[in-house]
């Protein structure tokens, strides 16, 4: 991936500490309307061809689709094109306060209109194969998100923590063996105990959020396209798991402990 520097607008203390302490924040008209047709272009060129890691996630029986799919950074160009032309990169070093910011991977996530499936709460990071806290995700809707249908938020659960990965669709232990990890709380039997956080969303609005933060969201009734890219900082390390991490990284041969100089997590922004 080519990379350079965009010219990013600031981003103020309040907004890096409010991401520091709860976790999560949004950003509002962070992508052009040129950057959201290209992402656009590319999920639709992503749909009509899966890679190896795609997948239809909905519960079997249930009406609509739940697509995902991973890292096709490097086979779809509209993803390449709009990652490295966008300002995200250093928003990221921004809120991470890092002075490089790498590549970790894309996500596509396309819940189609009718989908009734909810992404359950979870944490990102337990499924991957890094340690570090200097992560960040930005989750970008294509499509207007409604505020229940929206992507929901635990503020501060990305402080200490660790729940137990499970499979959306199974809920079988991934990553970790049962019982090495805390099992997620009921958060949706007394959502009232916990602040939750979640916004409408337009099309250039992004929320970025830690790989610890919990999250979860609802089916839609509209068709809901959301693309995710998944960045790290200085202090993330690479930590080869007892399980098949989500999404794997078969090619990548670091130690453990080492720092993510691979091709497959290119640099796309330094201080």
């Amino acid at each position: 991936m080519s990379t350079s520097v965009p010219k990013a607008r600031p981003v103020d203390q309040e907004l890096a500490a409010a991401f520091r302490r709860d976790g999560v924040v949004v950003l509002r008209d962070v992508l052009t309307g040129e950057q959201v047709q290209t992402l656009a272009a590319g999920v639709e060129r992503n749909l009509a061809d899966l890679g190896p890691l795609g997948m239809n996630a909905t519960q079997p029986g249930q009406p609509g689709a739940f697509v995902e799919d991973f890292r096709n950074w490097g086979r779809i160009p509209e993803y390449e094109q709009a990652i490295a032309g966008s300002a995200l990169p250093a928003i990221a070093g921004a809120l991470m306060g890092s002075t490089t910011v790498r590549l970790f991977h894309d996500h596509l996530l396309v819940k189609e209109a009718g989908t009734l499936d909810r992404s359950p709460w979870h944490q990102d990071q337990p499924y991957y194969c890094i340690d570090g806290s200097q992560t960040i995700s930005f989750w970008i809707p294509l499509d207007p998100v409604a505020r229940p249908s929206t992507l929901e938020f635990v503020a501060g659960s990305h402080e200490g923590t660790w729940y137990m990965p499970r499979s959306f669709v199974k809920g079988t232990a991934m990553v970790f063996d049962e019982g090495a990890l805390e099992e997620v709380p009921d958060i949706d039997a007394d959502r009232g105990a916990w602040d939750i956080k979640g916004w409408a969303l337009e099309p250039g609005d992004a929320v970025a959020f830690n790989m610890l933060t919990l999250h979860g969201a609802a089916g839609s009734p509209t068709r809901r396209r959301a693309f995710s890219l998944r960045l790290v900082g200085d202090d993330v390390r690479w930590a080869p798991r007892p399980h098949r991490t989500s999404p794997p990284y078969d090619e990548v041969d670091l130690e453990a402990g080492a720092p993510l100089d691979h091709p497959s997590f290119p640099v796309l922004w330094r201080a």
